[in-house]
């Protein structure tokens, strides 16, 4: 079974001068862990079937947030080692993955050789695709690109990316988690301890990531010509497991949430 154009790989030529300063940071430490990654939490995926959102793995045909994909041409934002996209292209998507890390692209190349599959893998930032504008019929991601990029960057670029009427779908943390997140700890915290309309860039050691105020996500949305469709506060259930946070960051997201899914469509 093939599925994108021709099963051709495209390569981008990325260099560093292409990457933003926290793009760089973020690809060298993806290209890090990208194995210990990989073994640490790839037969929770496969668990999964590749169809299944958050660390909690909730199933897509629970949530329900790309619909049918059948004929569909989907670009996975931070698409690591192609599970999803993999999953979609059973379901007769025509995927194409892009990840800024060329480690991780390497897993991917091996996922889709044992499935027996080929569609385009895209050595690039998400912050700036090199595709023509209006390809897709859904952009998405799960905890991927958009949580490791500048939204003032990726969304836009989304959006240029969606035919009118597409979808934009990707998952990642809240703004109730990341101002009750200390950083040298593992489990959040019962009290804030971050100013809510400074939230922007979280930086540690070794990664960047991003997280705006929801009126800042929604202005962002709009002026880029998409509109709310959903936002999904996943809850997990009493008795989850994880290999990614512990049962006491399950705990937490019981009574706060900890991961959410933002669904909008492009107008037109």
């Amino acid at each position: 079974m093939t599925a994108g154009s021709g099963g051709k790989e495209r390569r981008s030529g990325l260099e560093e001068d292409d990457l933003s300063p926290h793009a760089r940071i973020n690809r060298e430490s993806w290209n890090e862990v990208s194995l210990s990654y990989q073994l640490d939490h790839g037969p929770q995926l496969a668990e999964s079937g590749g169809l299944a959102w958050g660390v909690w793995q909730i199933p897509e045909s629970e949530l329900q947030v790309l619909g049918d994909v059948e004929g569909r041409d989907v670009l996975e934002l931070g698409c690591g080692a192609a599970q999803w996209s993999i999953a979609l292209a059973k379901r007769g998507a025509r995927p194409v993955g892009l990840d800024v890390s060329e480690n991780q692209l390497e897993h991917a190349r091996r996922l889709m050789e044992t499935a027996g599959l080929e569609f385009p893998l895209i050595h690039a930032s998400a912050e700036a695709v090199p595709l023509p504008g209006e390809s897709f019929d859904i952009v998405f991601c799960d905890w991927g690109a958009t949580a490791f990029t500048d939204p003032y960057r990726t969304i836009p670029e989304a959006a240029r990316l969606l035919r009118p009427g597409g979808l934009l779908a990707f998952s990642g943390s809240t703004p109730i988690q990341v101002l009750c997140l200390a950083l040298d700890k593992d489990v959040p915290c019962k009290e804030l301890v971050r100013d809510y309309f400074s939230l922007k860039a979280v930086i540690d050691e070794d990664w960047v990531e991003f997280m705006l105020p929801y009126g800042e996500w929604i202005r962002l949305f709009r002026g880029n010509g998409l509109d709310v469709e959903d936002l999904i506060e996943l809850r997990p259930a009493a008795a989850a497991v994880s290999t990614y946070v512990t049962d006491e960051v399950r705990d937490w997201a019981r009574r706060w949430p900890y991961e959410q899914i933002w669904k909008v469509r492009k107008r037109g």
